[in-house]
């Protein structure tokens, strides 16, 4: 099996580590160009800043082909800022001006849903629609999926809050379980990478 992991900027890093975990044997690659882009099984966008990922990947020419390769089917896993590129629909003040999006889930994501850094916080969060009952994990200045519609499906909520959304093989978390002690998320990943 073969992961690779947006690298521009964000917790890519601990994505591997956490990857490595749940899959045992395999390749991590880091992605940065199209080139690298190639023979992959799955591909993680990581937390970061939504807008810097996507300015650098439209930049460096990989969002169409990002686009098309999630659109025919190759699994992707986005987390916190990975979910706000992912969806159709985002919104807050800074994409009002202009935010690249790949646009290719069915889902609405507001940025900074529940405050700046300081209203970063931790949350046991039921995980159960993935095989585990609970897990405590990490919101970081975290956007909320507030609509999901068409083939798009909540997995888990929290406060009533969409934090978890599938769409086929595309999965978005506003949580990093990159930065948890739960390999829930990466392990259900890797199982629709399988599929």
């Amino acid at each position: 099996m073969r992961i690779g992991i947006i690298a521009y900027q964000g917790s890519f890093e601990e994505h591997a580590l956490q990857t490595k975990r749940a899959m045992g044997t395999g390749d991590i690659v880091p992605v940065k160009t199209s080139k690298d882009m190639r023979q992959l099984d799955g591909i993680i966008i990581p937390g970061g800043e939504s807008t810097t990922i996507g300015m650098l990947a439209s930049k460096l020419g990989i969002i169409d082909e990002l686009r098309e390769q999630i659109s025919s089917g190759l699994p992707v896993l986005g987390t916190c800022a990975g979910a706000i590129f992912l969806a159709k629909e985002a919104s807050d003040s800074k994409v009002k001006k202009q935010q690249d999006l790949l646009k290719v889930m069915d889902i609405t994501v507001v940025r900074n849903y529940y405050g700046r850094q300081r209203e970063s916080f931790e949350a046991e969060v039921d995980l159960s629609e993935i095989g585990e009952e609970k897990a405590r994990v990490v919101f970081i200045r975290s956007p909320a999926i507030t609509k999901v519609w068409g083939n798009s499906k909540s997995l888990s909520k929290l406060n009533g809050v969409t934090i978890m959304a599938q769409e086929g093989g595309i999965l978005a978390t506003t949580f990093h379980p990159e930065l948890s002690n739960t390999l829930a998320v990466h392990k259900y990943f890797l199982s629709l990478v399988k599929k």
